[in-house]
């Protein structure tokens, strides 16, 4: 069974690594599994995560169910998404809707990683609703979506719930969660979305995939601008940060309403910091939240909207390479070049 890993900075290698039964775990023959940006900070970047294991959006079919998957009734053969991390839903914190601060949150994972030819399940991720079984009809490429669109998901349950109907959102870096976002927005009917990215390929397709609901496509310089335009001077009720660069926060809380909400959704780099106008956010009563991956009730939800059609993210999906090739993936993935939106790794079952 063959793996990738962060083999040195900048470096991904792939290489056998020991299989092992399944026993009360879980295995699965991954088709498909999304690179995210977590993964190319973990390639190039200062993340710093605990854990360097690769792919976290794993979908493919299940070798062999262990004891955890019988009594959960998944067989051998089964179309599944398996999610990464489930937390306890028991501690202080899951009752007060933080379930990813959960410290069993990051205690679970795949194992060696959603970046291998096979993988095995936790029984207490498989016990509490980590796997989810897929319908027949969506692809394994789609299904390598419900994670980042249950981190979505989940910024617009919590930090951007606020916003509803006849508002506006603005949205910097326009990547496959920049436009999961603005395709939330749109279906929680919001007037549009002001899309922002240096890259100009992904604004032309925000507005092919967008429509008249893509208020402006823009690049960093002239956001500012184009936020008043789309509000009638008001600015943007809710601005999400799809990106971890420190400028385009800046920009964001800049273009952001009187009242307004700037969400940090996109990964930073360790150490990055900001200097801000306190003075200025307070007097604009503007709000900074942050929010960080999702649950697996999240990955519920956005299996729903995918498989409805409701967020039809599967036409994010752009790229496609082997395993063999994953470190092709991952410099594509972090120059955005080639008009890449969402680039998906496929395993021998995809």
């Amino acid at each position: 069974m063959r793996a990738a890993f962060v083999e040195a900075p900048g470096r991904v290698g792939v290489k056998e690594v020991g299989g092992e039964g399944a026993g009360v775990d879980m295995a699965v023959d991954m088709a498909a599994c999304g690179i995210c940006g977590s993964d190319v900070e973990k390639v190039f970047g200062s993340y710093g995560q605990p854990s360097m294991r690769l792919g976290h959006e794993p979908a493919g079919i299940v070798a062999d169910p262990g004891t955890a998957g019988s009594e959960a009734g998944f067989s051998a053969g089964d179309r599944v998404f398996t999610h990464h991390h489930v937390p306890c839903y028991e501690c202080h914190l899951c009752r007060r809707g933080a379930e990813t601060m959960c410290p069993k949150y990051y205690e679970t994972n795949l194992s060696p990683c959603g970046l291998a030819e096979r993988y095995t399940v936790p029984e207490w991720s498989v016990r509490r609703g980590g796997v989810l079984a897929l319908p027949d009809s969506m692809p394994f490429e789609e299904a390598a979506l419900i994670e980042p669109l249950a981190c979505c998901v989940r910024a617009w349950s919590g930090a951007c719930a606020a916003a509803g109907e006849g508002d506006t959102a603005a949205v910097w870096g326009m990547g496959a969660t920049g436009m999961m976002h603005a395709m939330l927005a749109r279906h929680r009917g919001l007037a549009g979305a002001v899309c922002v990215d240096t890259n100009e390929a992904r604004l032309g397709f925000a507005e092919r995939e967008l429509g008249r609901f893509c208020a402006a496509a823009c690049g960093p310089a002239d956001a500012a601008d184009a936020v008043r335009s789309a509000t009638g001077g008001r600015g943007a009720d809710v601005c999400i940060v799809a990106a971890g660069s420190m400028a385009a926060l800046e920009g964001a809380i800049g273009a952001a309403r009187r009242g307004g909400t700037v969400v940090m959704f996109g990964v930073p780099s360790r150490g990055d910091g900001l200097r801000l106008d306190m003075a200025g956010m307070y007097s604009r009563e503007v709000a900074l939240k942050s929010t960080y991956a999702a649950s697996d009730r999240d990955t519920a939800d956005a299996l729903g909207l995918l498989s409805s059609g409701a967020v039809p993210a599967g036409r994010l999906v752009t790229h496609r390479f082997g395993l063999d090739d994953a470190q092709r993936a991952f410099e594509l993935a972090r120059s955005g070049g080639d008009g890449a939106v969402k680039i998906v790794v496929t395993g021998p079952r995809g």
